[in-house]
């Protein structure tokens, strides 16, 4: 429950159905600490603040169940903090939600819910999961295609999935807030997160820069031919398919191609340089199917707001996949998940490389 409408409906919902519910809240942050005057202050993030588990707590309190909020600042920041910055450093974009999603709150999260006894792990999700006729279980799209979450759940496993519900999943958002309102939950009208909940004001460089200073280190703009069009304080500024805030000026717009952290480097080019029809992805996770040795088409997805576009992808070894577009897209961008689906159903995914 991390105090948002989403998770509080799935609660109550499960409970109206007669479940034995257990709200669970996670403490990703210290309740006071750099740029919070404690209390209900969000200057930390935007996400389970101590104001959203309090609203956790409100909700679990109307609804009739009890609740428990759980330290997980030290998991967070391994899991998820650590990450990021490492990433960024290695001229990567980072995908912080789907760390977030699959290996902190459906991982660790599990395991302290048998802890307590419970059979499976709810959450406010965007997601359905459903058993197949082989009795292996499926990932599939949220029925709000707005709102569909499954991009960032790609990493769940056949145990996590078993035990995993999503009440909200066959909802809109529209049905999930009138839900609320039915219920007379306080949270019914509470507005979305909609920036990386760590960084409240977005600046993700000085995020970075605070975390690791090794990351600022000079280096050079270069266009594709390698001509020097400009200098740059850290390859952690930049991000694959990035127009804005380059620092060079040119005739026509300019676009990060490629960005190298070894030589400090940063190349730009036009727009249609942006576009390539392969990737390799790492650390793939087939869900409900063996991996495929032979090409499979299947329509992949390489950000989350991307329109999943057809093509085919096959097993690699060590982990990894191979995926070609049958059309050209713009800005593959390594260190971004890629998820492949076939209609509603999530094949698989894994990490761009």
């Amino acid at each position: 429950m991390s105090g948002g409408v989403d998770s509080s409906v799935a609660a109550a919902l499960l409970a109206e159905q007669g479940h034995d519910v257990i709200g669970l809240s996670m403490q990703l942050y210290p309740s006071t600490g750099p740029g919070q005057a404690g209390g209900g202050d969000r200057a930390f993030g935007t996400c389970c603040t101590l104001d959203d588990l309090l609203d956790a707590r409100r909700v679990a309190a109307a609804i009739g169940i009890p609740h428990y909020i759980l330290n997980f600042e030290r998991q967070f920041h391994d899991t998820v903090i650590s990450n990021f910055v490492r990433e960024y450093a290695a001229g990567r974009t980072p995908l912080p939600c789907a760390h977030c999603n699959s290996d902190l709150k459906f991982s660790t999260l599990l395991d302290r819910a048998l802890g307590l006894g419970a059979e499976q792990v709810a959450t406010g999700h965007y997601a359905r999961v459903e058993q197949l006729r082989d009795r292996r279980w499926a990932l599939k799209r949220g029925a709000d295609a707005d709102k569909d979450q499954s991009y960032f759940l790609f990493s769940l496993t056949q145990e996590q999935l078993a035990r995993a519900v999503f009440p909200v999943g066959a909802l809109t958002k529209p049905a999930v807030r009138a839900a609320a309102r039915r219920i007379g939950l306080q949270v019914a009208e509470k507005p979305d997160s909609q920036e990386i909940c760590f960084i409240p004001d977005g600046d993700y460089a000085a995020f970075v820069a605070r975390q690791e200073p090794a990351v600022v280190r000079d280096g050079a703009i270069v266009d594709q031919q390698g001509r020097v069009l400009g200098r740059h304080g850290g390859v952690h500024r930049f991000t694959v398919g990035q127009r804005k805030g380059l620092g060079v000026s040119a005739g026509a717009p300019l676009y990060v191609l490629r960005i190298e952290p070894q030589s400090a480097t940063v190349t730009v080019g036009p727009r249609p340089a942006l576009e390539q029809t392969t990737l390799t992805a790492s650390g793939v996770n087939w869900i409900a199917g063996d991996a495929p040795a032979a090409w499979l088409p299947v329509a992949a997805q390489i950000r989350h707001r991307h329109r999943a576009a057809p093509g085919r992808v096959r097993a690699l070894e060590d982990g990894r996949a191979e995926l070609v577009f049958d059309e050209p897209q713009p800005a593959i961008t390594p260190g971004q998940a890629v998820v492949f689906y076939d209609a509603d159903f999530v094949v698989g995914g894994g990490w761009i490389q």
